[in-house]
């Protein structure tokens, strides 16, 4: 162990030893006031252990009531921010005083893409969908966005492992690459997005991207999968003639994001401002 941070380790007071003991026990290096106080029973002995633990370097604080452990092989440390999908669903969830494990938020979008390994850029910022207001922050240097949705569009999600000892909610797969579709922007643009389908459709549930897809009711989204798995030869007809008979006449842009341009697809109701060409020259061999 760290010298330093062994010193300091000894040098705390009972309450404090005991705060980042029970911390440990319960797996929440990260960990809000509440529950610090719920440990420590009083506001006031919060109040003074949390500052002693800030100056000896034994936690950071991440944000105004939300703090972080260091780990011993840290060292003295006041600026450790930990896993940064870990400090997502920890500020996803912040104002709870007893915090669920089963929290109503997910690591998406581009942070989804990474965790499913179909990230091809560096990943600069940190994405949770939540169904309430949460606004973005910057914590040491990393930014994190809150995507705000529906409580009743909070499905296709699953439980993944980001260390040794912590799970965070993530979205699926499937539900990922819908994501992507529905807010490319978050993805890195339409082509990431592409490219995704492309690296995995070998693996894609075909008949529950659909299902997904009916379930979001999006027409831009329903056009754009549509379009995506003809391209890429995902699934078969059933589950595109499903996506085309809810289809009206409007048309939508592939890339919501780019300028209103290219051809038009009558089939998909899509109108193509990123061409085919490049599309079909990212799909893996």
């Amino acid at each position: 162990m760290n010298l330093k941070y062994n010193k300091n380790l000894k040098a705390l007071s009972q309450k404090a030893a005991k705060l980042v003991a029970t911390l440990y026990d319960k797996s929440r290096p990260i960990f809000s006031y509440a529950e610090a106080e719920q440990i420590l029973e009083t506001r006031a002995a919060t109040d003074q252990v949390l500052a002693q633990l800030l100056k000896r370097g034994v936690a950071a604080r991440l944000k105004p009531g939300v703090f972080s452990l260091v780990p011993f092989e840290m060292g003295f440390e006041r600026e450790y921010m930990g896993n940064p999908y870990i400090v997502a669903r920890e500020l996803s969830r912040s104002k709870r005083k007893i915090v669920s494990e089963h929290e109503s938020y997910y690591i998406s979008h581009a942070s989804a893409f990474d965790l499913h390994q179909m990230l091809t850029q560096p990943q600069l910022v940190v994405y949770a969908t939540v169904p309430k207001l949460v606004r973005a922050r910057t914590v040491l240097g990393t930014e994190f966005r809150f995507v705000r949705c529906k409580k009743e569009d909070l499905f296709g999600i699953t439980e993944m492992w980001v260390d040794k000892t912590e799970k965070v909610m993530v979205s699926d797969l499937e539900r990922t690459l819908l994501d992507g579709l529905k807010q490319p922007n978050y993805c890195g643009g339409i082509t990431e997005v592409a490219k995704a389908f492309s690296m995995k459709r070998e693996i894609i549930d075909p008949k529950k991207l659909t299902l997904y897809c009916l379930r979001l009711d999006i027409g831009a989204v329903i056009r754009r999968l549509g379009y995506i798995m003809e391209l890429y030869q995902i699934g078969t007809s059933s589950e595109w003639d499903i996506l085309l008979e809810k289809l009206t006449a409007t048309y939508h842009l592939l890339d919501p994001h780019l300028p209103p341009e290219g051809h038009h697809v009558a089939r998909w109701r899509l109108r193509l401002n990123v061409s085919e060409d490049e599309l079909r020259a990212l799909r893996s061999n």
